[in-house]
């Protein structure tokens, strides 16, 4: 059967080199049709795993044979791919920017954390849940299945590739400026991020760290409603701050469950293939470490001195592959 088409908005992004990575390497019956957004040059040659390919422009034409359309660049490429693609879509949406989470017809996604056979197909818009909430489901869930989940507080800690290229760039240039004694950019955190961990952004800064924060938290409700193994997981609290990292999320995470745990049976119950298990013979995960993993990794699993109900753990997830494999599995879902 001949491979079916998908349209890449953004190919040129973090997210949107991703997918192609990903894609290449799977052997998922898609061909990448690479288009530019307003940011990315049109014609460019680049490459989809081995195989050469040229970043065409985004026009209604570049949409018309697609089968399933990324949206993995900006707002506004994602805004004018969405009125090109139609309403309803013709072609499925996967949409990785949240530019479309609003519509009507739009569906949260993240097939790491739903039930097996759990029927999603019929939606025209799939939007991927954040990976800061697809983390932290996936975790929460396994963990109420074997020990039932009292209540839990969850520090997140945010990377700079929150913000895409962008925020990387300008994580860069403060670190070197401010070695070199000189002025630093903000345009995109309006705040000095380097060696600085930030609470919220400058009051000019173009999108509020209270936006991330509520999208987590958003995501995460909808994530841990699902049906399926460990529903019933409560709503953590959450506080997010922004750290002076370029890739992966890291989570420091407190949980009181409603009976003492045993550490051995913890780790063993959380073991799965999207959950890598780091005990106390093993170093910590780190989010250096986990760059280009799949899942997450679990570690530093350590009770509470002060409550013997409780159990501290340290989560890590690159943010971007994350994001890039659910939304990849929805689309083979489709096709």
């Amino acid at each position: 059967m001949a491979d079916q088409i998908a349209a890449l908005v953004g190919s040129e992004s973090l997210l949107g080199r991703e997918i192609r990575d990903i894609v290449s390497t799977s052997g998922i019956a898609l061909s990448l049709k690479l288009i530019a957004d307003e940011s990315e040059k049109a014609g460019a040659l680049t490459r989809v795993g081995d195989e050469p390919a040229i970043v065409g422009g985004l026009d209604e034409d570049s949409l018309n044979d697609a089968r399933v359309i990324f949206l993995a660049g900006s707002a506004d490429s994602s805004r004018k791919a969405l009125e090109y693609a139609g309403d309803p879509p013709d072609a499925a949406i996967v949409d990785l920017t949240y530019t479309a989470e609003e519509r009507p017809d739009a569906r949260l996604r993240a097939p790491i954390v739903e039930s097996a056979g759990e029927d999603q197909d019929d939606a025209g818009v799939h939007v991927i849940a954040h990976p800061a909430a697809i983390a932290m489901a996936l975790f929460l869930r396994r963990l109420q299945i074997n020990d039932p989940i009292r209540i839990a507080i969850v520090h997140v800690f945010v990377p700079a590739s929150e913000q895409g290229t962008a925020g990387v760039e300008e994580l860069q240039q403060q670190t070197i400026s401010l070695l070199s004694f000189k002025s630093m950019p903000r345009a995109v955190f309006d705040a000095q991020l380097g060696f600085t961990m930030l609470s919220r952004y400058g009051d000019e800064a173009p999108t509020p760290l209270e936006e991330t924060e509520l999208r987590i938290e958003r995501h995460l409700a909808s994530l841990l409603d699902l049906p399926g193994d460990g529903a019933g997981a409560p709503m953590p609290s959450l506080r997010v701050v922004q750290a002076p990292v370029f890739h992966g999320y890291s989570f420091s995470v407190w949980v009181e469950f409603e009976n003492t745990p045993e550490m051995e049976a913890l780790e063993s119950g959380l073991a799965i293939d999207a959950i890598d298990i780091r005990g106390a013979d093993f170093e910590p995960p780190n989010n250096v470490g986990q760059a280009g993993q799949s899942g997450i990794s679990v570690g530093s699993i350590t009770p509470d001195r002060n409550n013997g109900d409780a159990c501290w753990f340290w989560v890590v997830c690159d943010n971007l592959r994350l994001a890039a494999e659910n939304a990849v599995a929805v689309a083979n879902q489709l096709v």
